[in-house]
């Protein structure tokens, strides 16, 4: 696991908190009370329909609380509009624009009008090379990989640099070595930047690879939260457990896999 806690730029990052916030599509309730540490990777977890990418919202803005406070920092923010928020955030589908340049779609990060000056080009251009991607700036998202395309998404997040990245299942759809990949790439820029990172994963191997700290959700509330190398041993909390099952990180298998370093 990378040691991105103590990055340089660990203080980059704003701590996050929900603080008693309802929440409900149609008959189905959410309630989350639960503080993600600043300037650590925090991976989330659950089943499906637990309300994982429902929290994310909610922090992005893109879902408003019935009751309760979402918090960054010191600021209430949960009736700011997602724009006004210090949040960068990236999904499953990397929302790249199919007739904008990799350099075009990166700059909306920097200025959605695109009038971007010699500075903003020149952190464009920075932002391209940290992810892997100078000599591809003029191409478009069709001519890319899939790998390629989220690393442009991964881009547009640096330009912004907003100190809490969300990141919903990204990798999802990517195979594994060319997640693993993402992973490291994703760790590094953490150790870089040190902002806060809240990163839904259905992948226990995701996890381990760069969370330091776990939040495990079931019907539509967080049923733990710790360390992240504590939820993969004998002792890690009863309702993960019954979630990992039998599997290579279930049962007493699961101290038998090592966290990768």
């Amino acid at each position: 696991m990378t040691s991105a806690g103590n990055a340089a730029g660990a203080d980059k990052g704003a701590a996050v908190r929900l603080e008693q916030v309802s929440f409900s599509y149609g008959e189905t309730p959410f309630l989350f009370d639960v503080e993600f540490a600043a300037s650590k990777i925090t991976a989330i977890m659950g089943p499906s329909g637990s309300g994982k990418s429902t929290l994310l919202n909610l922090v992005a803005g893109f879902e408003t609380p019935r009751s309760g406070r979402v918090m960054i920092g010191d600021a209430d923010v949960g009736t700011e509009p997602p724009s006004a928020r210090p949040v960068s955030m990236v999904f499953q589908e990397n929302n790249l624009f199919a007739h904008l340049s990799v350099e075009r779609n990166v700059g909306l990060g920097r200025l959605p009008s695109l009038r971007l000056t010699e500075a903003d080009h020149a952190a464009v251009a920075e932002a391209l090379e940290r992810v892997g991607l100078a000599g591809k700036e003029q191409r478009l998202p069709r001519e890319l990989s899939g790998g390629e395309r989220q690393r442009v998404a991964l881009a547009r997040v640096l330009v912004r640099d907003r100190p809490v990245l969300l990141l919903d299942e990204p990798f999802a759809s990517l195979g594994p070595a060319l997640r693993d990949d993402m992973l490291d790439l994703l760790a590094g820029v953490h150790a870089e930047r040190g902002m806060t990172v809240l990163f839904v994963t259905h992948q226990p191997e995701d996890a381990r690879h760069i969370g330091q700290n776990m939040v495990f959700l079931d019907n539509g509330t967080v049923a733990a939260t710790g360390v992240a190398a504590d939820f993969f041993g004998r002792s890690g909390p009863e309702a993960f457990q019954r979630y990992l099952g039998a599997g290579p990180f279930g049962d007493g298998s699961r101290d038998v896999a090592r966290k990768r370093t």
